[in-house]
C-alpha cells in the first residue's frame, strides 16, 4: 500500500519538481481536478492583462491569495499580521480557508476563481510548500525509495528529499515532526522557487526529452525541407505561431518557446549565439507569458512588446532588453495564439525546443540541453 502511494504522488505531481533546467509552470492543483488521478496537469489560464479593457492574453495564474477561514480578501492590516510568506499571496487578492495547524505546519487552501491550491508554511514562515500531504512518514518514503532518493537537505527548516522514479523526479517535504511527506514545490517570501535551486546540484538530474518519429521525409527532400509536419504536431503547432527569427534563413531551424523573463530562456539564447553566427542554425523565437505569478505581470508586457515588432526584429529587441512602448493591436492576439499552441504540446516551461531531425522525425526537449551540439547535429547542421 505504502509504495503504491508512493507511486501516486509520483504520477499526480510530476509537473511539480521535475529536474530540469526551465522555467515551470506554477504549481496551481484545480479543484475539479482533485480526484481526477493521473490525468492532473499544469493548466495555462487568462492572466491579468495591462489593460484590461483591451487586452486578454492567456497566461498562467498567479498563486491565490489567502484569507482566514469564512472571510472575504484580507484586508491591509490583516495581510500584515500573516507570516511573510504568505503577505506576498495576500497581496495578490485570492482568498485563503485556514485548515489551521498539522504536523508543526499552518496548512491553507487558496483560491483564485476556480482554481485552488493547498499550501503548508515552513516553521519560520519565510516559505511555503505547495502540494497535497501525503500519509506517508519521511521514514517510510526513504524506506520504500531506497537508492532512488536523494537528500537535499534542511530549507527553512524542513528536510527535502529527491525521489527518482524512472523518467520521473519528485522533490518531497518533511514535516517538522517527520511523520508526514509533501510531494510538492517550496517557494520563498520573494516568490523565488526553491526547489528549482535545490535539485539543480543534483548529479543526473537534468533530463532532455526527445520524441520519436512522425514521419519520413518527401523523395529527394532536403534535411531543412522534409515533409510537412503532420496535423497536429507539435512541428505543425510551433509552424502556426508568431515568432521572430535570428540567423541565416537557408540554415536548419530550431523552434524555441520562450517567456522573455525566464533566466532560463536567457541562457538558452546567450549558449545558441555563436551557432547562429556562424550559420549553423536558424533560431525561430515563440514568445509567451509564464512567469506572471513570480514577475507581477512583466512577462506579458515583455512578450507583447515581442510580438509588436517585425520578425527579423524580434529577438534582438528581447537581446538588447528594447522591449518597452504601447503593445501594437494585434500582439495580444498574437500572443494568445503563442500560448494556445504551448498548451497544445503540453508545455511544462521555458525554453522549450521543437525541430526536425535529418531523417524527417519530430525532436523536442524541455529545458537547455546538456549538450546543444548533438540537438544541431540531429537536426542536419
Amino acid at each position: 500500500m505504502r509504495s503504491y502511494l508512493l507511486a501516486s504522488c509520483l504520477v499526480l505531481v510530476p509537473e511539480l519538481a521535475l529536474a530540469e533546467p526551465l522555467c515551470s509552470l506554477p504549481p496551481l492543483l484545480p479543484e475539479r481536478a482533485v480526484a481526477a488521478g493521473p490525468q492532473l496537469r499544469s493548466t495555462i489560464q487568462v492572466g491579468a492583462p495591462a489593460n484590461p479593457a483591451q487586452i486578454q492574453v492567456p497566461a498562467v495564474a498567479p498563486p491565490p491569495v489567502l484569507a482566514p477561514r469564512g472571510s472575504e480578501a484580507p484586508t491591509s492590516a490583516e495581510a500584515v499580521r500573516q507570516p511573510p510568506a504568505l503577505q506576498r499571496i495576500v497581496a495578490s487578492g485570492a482568498t485563503l480557508t485556514d485548515l489551521g495547524q498539522y504536523h508543526g505546519m499552518r496548512r491553507v487552501v487558496a483560491r483564485t476563481g476556480d482554481e485552488l491550491m493547498v499550501v503548508s508554511t515552513t516553521p519560520d514562515g519565510q516559505a511555503i510548500v505547495a502540494g497535497l500531504m501525503s500519509d506517508l512518514s519521511a521514514a517510510e518514503l526513504a524506506r520504500i525509495a531506497g537508492g532512488n532518493l536523494t537528500e537535499l537537505g534542511l530549507q527553512h527548516g524542513l528536510r527535502g528529499m529527491l525521489v527518482k522514479s524512472g523518467p520521473q523526479f519528485q522533490v518531497f517535504y518533511a514535516t517538522p515532526d517527520g511523520e508526514r511527506v509533501i510531494p510538492g514545490v517550496m517557494w520563498d517570501a520573494s516568490g523565488k522557487n526553491l526547489t528549482r535551486e535545490q535539485i539543480s546540484a543534483v548529479p543526473g538530474a537534468v533530463p532532455t526529452v526527445t520524441i520519436g518519429d512522425t514521419g519520413a521525409p518527401a523523395q529527394g527532400a532536403t534535411p531543412a525541407a522534409a515533409t510537412a509536419a503532420p496535423a497536429g504536431s507539435a512541428l505543425h503547432l510551433v509552424q502556426a505561431t508568431t515568432f521572430g527569427t535570428i540567423g541565416n534563413a537557408s540554415a536548419p531551424r530550431l523552434w524555441m518557446f520562450i517567456d522573455p523573463q525566464c533566466s532560463f530562456s536567457v541562457q538558452a539564447m546567450q549558449r545558441l549565439q555563436p551557432y547562429v553566427a556562424s550559420g549553423r542554425v536558424q533560431l525561430a523565437v515563440i514568445p509567451l507569458s509564464v512567469l506572471d505569478y513570480e514577475d507581477q505581470g512583466r512577462s506579458t508586457t515583455s512578450a507583447l512588446a515581442m510580438l509588436s515588432k517585425p520578425a527579423d526584429q524580434m529577438v534582438t529587441a528581447w537581446s538588447r532588453g528594447d522591449l518597452n512602448g504601447a503593445p501594437a493591436p494585434e500582439a495580444a492576439a498574437r500572443l494568445q495564439a503563442n500560448m494556445a499552441a504551448a498548451h497544445a504540446i503540453h508545455l511544462q516551461g521555458t525554453p522549450t525546443f521543437i525541430w526536425r531531425k535529418a531523417d524527417g522525425s519530430e525532436g523536442r526537449a524541455d529545458g537547455v540541453p546538456g549538450d546543444l551540439n548533438a540537438v544541431l547535429s540531429s537536426i542536419g547542421s
